[in-house]
C-alpha cells in the first residue's frame, strides 16, 4: 500500500489558509499533483549529501556596489508639462481605494 503524503482534511485546510475556494472536482485532483510534488521530496530526502559542502547561493558571484550620486534625469521636460503636481510629486489617478480593491472597482 501506498503511503498516503497528503489527505483531503490537510488540503482543505491549507486552502483554508490561503484563503482560496476548492471546487470539489478539483480536489481529487489537486491532491494527486501535490502527492507527486512532495513525493519528489522524499526522494531528495535520500539523496546521500553527507560529504557535500552546503551552499549559501547558486552562484559565486558578489553584489557590486557604486557610490549613490544624485544625477538630473533626462525626462525633465515631461515632468514640466505633466498635468498635476503636488510639491515636487506628479499626481496620478487613484489605484486602490481606500475600502480595499482597485479603485475602478475591479478585483
Amino acid at each position: 500500500m501506498k503511503k498516503e503524503i497528503i489527505n483531503k482534511k490537510t488540503l482543505e485546510y491549507l486552502a483554508e489558509l490561503a484563503r482560496i475556494e476548492l471546487k470539489p472536482e478539483k480536489e481529487e485532483k489537486l491532491l494527486k499533483d501535490l502527492g507527486k510534488i512532495l513525493g519528489h521530496f522524499e526522494e531528495l530526502e535520500k539523496v546521500d549529501t553527507e560529504n557535500i559542502e552546503p551552499m549559501a547561493g547558486g552562484t559565486i558571484q558578489t553584489n557590486v556596489f557604486r557610490e549613490d550620486d544624485a544625477r538630473v534625469g533626462k525626462n525633465q521636460k515631461l515632468v514640466e508639462v505633466f498635468p498635476e503636481k503636488e510639491g515636487d510629486f506628479l499626481k496620478v489617478p487613484a489605484v486602490f481605494s481606500a475600502e480595499g480593491g482597485s479603485a475602478s472597482g475591479g478585483e
